[in-house]
């Protein structure tokens, strides 16, 4: 927060590590409040998105985008089975198997600082930032841009949506590559390890629901196979 100064990010007023607190400049609604349609939510996310990333930071180092792989990958391989494999094992294998290309794939090169939590809810109204909103409670990583495309793949709330759920899918992780600029590959293979490891980890706090959709998505995806360019 502090090193974005504002641009993309709340702009950090003064904070206190020792404490752990911070002031932050006043923002609007969330962009979840606004009910735009799909395409414009994605549009803006990814927008602010464009707006935040930047080059490694001074200071501690970050979790990496190969150490994220590895870290998704231990809760999918550790909750599974323990959870009565809520989600198929097809799903699981390719999920793992994406995890490890994603990890292989890590560059500091292409790397940008991430928000790592980029949805609806993080993202709050800013009229004065060219997107014409800001995030708030990042989740940082130094990771490929497709990392953070990934996360709006997961949201679907609470009720499994209506029609060909892999269609679905594609279609926002098409929107997702064309106003974010990154590759729709990539995008797919984080966005199938984020509903497999999020929804495992949703289930094991209780949260039924959204877990079952999040779950029910990865299944159709991995059913589905690689993302195809029409």
């Amino acid at each position: 927060m502090r090193a974005a100064h504002g641009i993309g990010y709340a702009k950090l007023i003064c904070g206190d590590e020792t404490d752990n607190a911070m002031l932050l400049e006043r923002l609007g609604a969330q962009l979840h409040d606004w009910h735009f349609p799909e395409d414009r939510q994605i549009q803006i996310i990814s927008a602010t998105l464009r707006e935040a990333w930047m080059s490694s930071p001074d200071g501690p180092p970050l979790a990496t985008g190969a150490d994220k792989a590895v870290e998704l990958s231990r809760v999918i391989e550790t909750h599974w089975s323990s959870l009565g494999s809520p989600c198929s094992e097809r799903a699981i294998e390719l999920a793992l198997s994406y995890a490890e290309r994603r990890r292989g794939a890590f560059d500091p090169a292409r790397s940008v600082v991430v928000h790592g939590d980029a949805h609806e809810w993080n993202t709050l109204e800013a009229p004065c930032s060219a997107s014409g909103f800001k995030f708030v409670d990042p989740d940082g990583a130094f990771a490929e841009r497709a990392f953070d495309l990934a996360i709006p793949m997961r949201e679907w709330g609470t009720v499994i949506p209506k029609g060909d759920l892999s269609q679905l899918g594609r279609h926002r992780c098409s929107l997702l590559s064309r106003f974010g600029g990154v590759a729709h590959q990539p995008i797919w293979e984080w966005a199938l390890i984020q509903c497999v490891s999020n929804g495992l980890s949703l289930q094991r706090k209780g949260l039924y629901d959204s877990a079952s959709v999040q779950l029910a998505m990865a299944d159709a995806w991995a059913a589905s196979g690689d993302f195809v360019t029409p």
